[in-house]
């Protein structure tokens, strides 16, 4: 029996646009306010299981072809990578640089490694909360 989930699958399309630029937004919210790589990651992961609930494993890996496992080996490979960085300068571990850089459409932007660790945690997190709703979901 085929279930008729077309509601389901109309409102996915757009919350899941809305989801994901939340968890953007909240990953680089994290300097100034509550939020950074673990929450954006689990928002952006929420959005991604929405994906999965809507649609089947398969259309999604489709359209999404990752394996999530890789996506958290490389985001814990970031994240110490960037925390690791430091020794070599002969800084404190886990010590942050911070420069400007001229971005041409925005002007002069702060940048920071934080960013870089910030961009591991919330690879890391993406990929392990979806992989472990992908294992429970083969347990059927």
């Amino acid at each position: 029996m085929k279930i008729n989930d077309v509601i389901l699958r109309t409102v996915t399309k757009t919350v899941v646009f809305i989801i994901l630029t939340l968890g953007v937004y909240l990953f680089f919210a994290g300097h100034h306010a509550p939020g950074g790589g673990f929450i954006g990651g689990l928002v952006l992961a929420s959005g991604i299981v929405l994906l999965y609930l809507a649609y089947d494993i398969e259309t999604v890996h489709k359209g999404m072809p990752f394996d999530f496992k890789k996506v958290a080996a490389l985001g814990v490979l970031l994240a110490t990578g960037t925390a690791i960085g430091s020794l070599f300068f002969d800084v404190p571990f886990l010590t942050q640089a911070y420069t400007y850089i001229d971005v041409p459409i925005f002007g002069k932007m702060g940048f920071s490694t934080v960013t870089i660790f910030e961009a591991g945690v919330a690879l890391t997190v993406v990929g392990v909360v979806v992989t472990i709703i992908l294992s429970i979901s083969e347990d059927e």
